[in-house]
């Protein structure tokens, strides 16, 4: 296989020229010779999978866990690319890379923000795990046994286990697990339109208290007891016409003091 001359350009200045390499993996039957070809194609273009890793560093995710990602969706893209089209390795390489590396941030990290000790320590737990789970066969590894292994305290190893499965947040609409339809945005409260008025009680108070005790009275009558102006009329003694008036010159004495309070 050739891996210095190229027919065309590439993005990548190491990008080795495999074409008929593929051409002849595409020909082979399972077997050692065809794993060797493959396994000599993934290695070559390695490089590559590995700098477009290096496009996503800083999000939260260890580089060495990104090339391994990346190397993954290498491996993909060996294995599933057809020469036949007439495009290149490369073309069809790099969207799939990408797109593994993509998918890896959205099924395995947050979409919420977390305290980077709690990144790191999910990172630290979830490789230590994994090599253990090399040497433990038949069984998960212990709390004990990653801790000893990461170097980290059972509290840590606990907290970086229960961040592993706290990568995304519900939707509002995701049916509580039990239930019969009952969505999570059905237990959320919603804003009470009472609390307003409790709050423009509680400033209008002093200005009440302020005012004569016959306009305290006609107040509390129109609107605590609910009665028309004729009948507050009748019962003090006084005109509609006045009780209009009276109710007008509160309502504006009212509006000026809250306003002046406010502004």
């Amino acid at each position: 296989m050739r891996t210095t001359g190229r027919t065309k350009s590439h993005p990548h200045d190491d990008a080795p020229d495999t074409a008929e390499a593929f051409e002849r993996l595409a020909g082979l039957p399972d077997g050692p010779e065809r794993k060797a070809l493959r396994d000599e194609l993934v290695q070559v273009w390695l490089p590559m999978a590995e700098r477009i890793a290096v496009r996503f560093r800083g999000r939260g995710e260890a580089l060495e866990d990104l090339y391994q990602v990346a190397a993954l969706g290498l491996v993909k893209a060996v294995d599933h690319y057809d020469p036949a089209r007439g495009y290149a390795f490369e073309a069809y390489a790099v969207p799939t890379v990408t797109g593994e590396i993509k998918r890896h941030f959205r099924d395995h990290m947050w979409t919420l923000h977390v305290p980077r000790r709690v990144q790191d320590l999910r990172n630290r737990v979830r490789r230590a795990a994994k090599e253990l789970a090399q040497t433990t066969p038949g069984r998960a590894p212990t709390v004990a046994e990653i801790a000893e292994y990461a170097d980290l305290s059972l509290s840590d190893v606990r907290t970086g286990m229960e961040a592993l499965d706290c990568f995304a947040a519900l939707s509002l609409e995701a049916e509580v697990p039990g239930t019969e339809g009952y969505a999570l945005g059905d237990g959320l409260g919603e804003a009470d339109p009472r609390y307003d008025l409790v709050v423009d009680r509680v400033a209008v108070r002093p200005c009440l208290e302020a005012l004569p005790e016959r306009e305290r009275t006609i107040l509390y009558l129109r609107f605590f007891r609910g009665m028309t102006q004729s009948r507050i009329a009748q019962q003090l003694g006084i005109s509609q016409m006045h009780v209009s008036r009276l109710l007008s010159g509160c309502f504006a004495q009212l509006r000026e003091e809250l306003l002046a309070e406010t502004g």
